[in-house]
This record gives structure tokens, sequence and C-alpha cells, in this order.
């Protein structure tokens, strides 16, 4: 599995997933995520985020966040919301309320966060990822996601 085949991605596991970003280039990243199959990688991704949530770390967290994937062969960006209240986590690709959270990245930033190839904080502090609203929860989304990792 050394070829990023998004055809393919919804058979992937977590950790195959994980590895098949890392061992991908990002050049070759950059060229799927600015073609055809960018929806599918992204709605796959995104669709994934409810399984991994970890409710016994988010505690009393209830957070609206707007995920902002720049790099459309448009060039616009792709915005998903995730809202998470009551101890559950539910993703819309139509954003509908206001944000406590809005992260902003480039399509491969975005695959290295997700597949946990990347610090997300060293991201910030390089304006790879950029993050407006609470930054408290933005240091702290990470923990309320098992992320897998290669």
């Amino acid at each position: 599995m050394t070829d990023f085949d998004p055809a393919n991605f919804a058979h992937y596991g977590p950790k195959e997933f994980a590895q098949l970003v890392k061992s991908t280039p990002d050049d070759k990243i950059a060229e799927v995520m600015s073609g055809d199959l960018r929806g599918k990688v992204l709605s796959e991704v995104f669709s994934r985020m409810p399984q991994i949530f970890r409710a016994d770390r988010a505690g009393a967290t209830n957070a609206v966040i707007h995920w902002n994937i720049t790099g459309r062969p448009d060039s616009g960006a792709d915005t998903y919301e995730i809202v998470i209240e009551n101890g559950t986590c539910t993703v819309s690709e139509t954003p509908t309320r206001d944000p406590k959270l809005t992260l902003s990245m480039g399509p491969v930033e975005f695959l290295r966060i997700v597949s946990g190839g990347a610090n997300p904080v060293m991201m910030f502090m390089t304006g790879k990822l950029k993050a407006k609203g609470d930054l408290g929860l933005a240091a702290n989304i990470a923990n309320l996601f098992d992320i897998p990792k290669a």
C-alpha cells in the first residue's frame, strides 16, 4: 500500500490510512487533493470523526468547530462543521451554526493532522494552520479524538 489511492480509501482502516498518508510525498497528496477525488477524501475523513470521537475525554465540552480546507481547484475552500455537545460528535458538510473555533489549513496539512503525522501546535506556530476563536479549544482538540498513528 504505497500509492495514495483515494478510490479505495473507504476500505482502509485508521492505521492503514495513517500509514498511507505518512508514506505519500506532499506533492502527490496535493495532486490528488486538487483533483476530482478531493470531495471523496474529505467526506470519508469527516465521516469517520464521530467514530474516533472520545466522549470520555470531552467532559462538558460543547463546541461548534468549522474546518476550512483550502486549495480547491476553483481556489475556494471546503468547510465542514463538527458539533460536539452532550458527549456526542456530529459532522455536517453544510455549516449552519456560528463556530466557537474555525481552523483553516491546506489539504496536505489537513491530511497530515488527521493521520497523526503532524504537530498541530507547530503548524499553528509556523502559519500552516490558522485558528480563529477559542484557542484553548484549538490546543485541546487533538485530545478529543483517537487519532490513528502510523
